[in-house]
């Protein structure tokens, strides 16, 4: 009896350690606290509960913790011709960011359009209309990625060179013709695949 006892509640304990970790608000919606530009900070401001980007190329990282095993998804907004994008397992330092990166773009030049795992799974077809928000969701299990736009699954895919494993969470303001808005920016940890 005892030992039934003892291998319910292992199983129990390890039934809740394979669970996902809660959800974590990242920006309170009003600071930048916890957030860290690698280069022309000026390029980011807190407006009315969001995160908006405009001006010079710079990536905004999110310094509190790193990503492994992780979800991340915000409300975003973009103008009309702007380029950005949401990174993930990223390495902060100047330039564009070694990491995945969600592509944020909708009508911009580039052909790589919002929901792209960019430059590995690319999103061609415009997914939603300019100047409106919608949500982006990003779930990075192992080398499972998937991305979801507006709770549709546009990128399911399996990295078979694990290519980023661990790193920060940033946002990107790619040029001086993009303004970007991110708000309810949300991220949780998964179990390990140890």
């Amino acid at each position: 009896m005892k030992r039934l006892l003892i291998a319910g509640v292992l199983a129990g304990l390890v039934a809740f350690a394979q669970q996902p970790g809660e959800w974590k608000r990242i920006f309170d919606g009003k600071t930048l606290k916890g957030w860290k530009a690698n280069e022309n900070p000026q390029s980011w401001t807190v407006e009315d509960g969001a995160i908006v980007g405009r001006g010079e190329r710079s990536h905004l990282f999110y310094m509190e913790e790193e990503c492994e095993n992780c979800e991340f998804k915000a409300e975003v907004w973009i103008n009309k011709g702007g380029n950005s994008g949401m990174y993930f397992r990223a390495q902060f330092g100047p330039g564009w960011p070694k990491g995945y990166e969600a592509q944020v773009n909708n009508s911009h030049k580039d052909w790589r359009r919002t929901g792209s795992l960019y430059g590995i799974v690319d999103v061609k077809e415009q997914l939603v209309p300019d100047e409106t928000w919608w949500t982006q969701h990003i779930i990075a299990d192992g080398n499972h990625i998937i991305i979801k736009v507006n709770d549709k699954v546009v990128v399911d895919y399996v990295d078979p060179k694990n290519t980023y494993t661990k790193g920060y969470l940033a946002l990107q303001q790619h040029d001086p013709g993009t303004v970007v808005k991110y708000r309810n920016i949300m991220m949780r940890h998964l179990p390990s695949k140890k």
